[in-house]
């Protein structure tokens, strides 16, 4: 995961900078293509908030996992009032970082909301991330941490 965000920074939800490389090292990484004027992605996006937190905040260890969202706004203060108002502690890539259009042509996002599931290497586990967490709950991301090839004791 280190790979696909290197040489750049991510950003938090309060607006830091943040290094993907301490960020994400030996997680799973969800990618989450989403927008605020998509009416679907406002639909999903609070499912993929409480599933992030019951992953972090209630599990212990906290589960090796994070977002990354790569936004499809119009503006930059869309993308900032999107994620104040509806997102999960996670990060993002900076509304201005045209490296969003490499990764969606890279992971072949054609409609949103799209959360891709990758590996350290960016390699994808699943493009079903958000039909997964529907249908699963929290049992689907044993079978991500297993595609990720990270030893980690983690249990659910």
């Amino acid at each position: 995961m280190v790979d696909v965000f290197s040489g750049r920074l991510l950003v938090s939800k309060d607006g830091r900078s943040v290094d993907p490389e301490e960020a994400l090292q030996n997680k799973v990484v969800g990618l989450y293509f989403s927008a605020g004027w998509c009416s679907p992605c406002r639909d999903f996006t609070p499912v993929l908030c409480d599933f992030y937190t019951e992953l972090l905040e209630e599990t212990e260890p906290p589960a090796p996992f994070e977002v990354v969202f790569i936004s499809s706004d119009h503006s930059a203060e869309e993308m900032v009032g999107y994620m104040r108002a509806m997102h999960g502690d996670w990060l993002a890539l900076p509304f201005q970082d045209p490296y969003k259009h490499d990764l969606k042509k890279k992971y072949n996002i054609t409609a949103i909301p799209k959360l891709v599931i990758v590996k350290q290497t960016g390699e994808v586990i699943t493009d079903k991330g958000r039909k997964q967490i529907r249908d699963k709950g929290l049992s689907c991301f044993r079978n991500w941490l297993e595609g990720a090839d990270i030893f980690q004791n983690f249990s659910s």
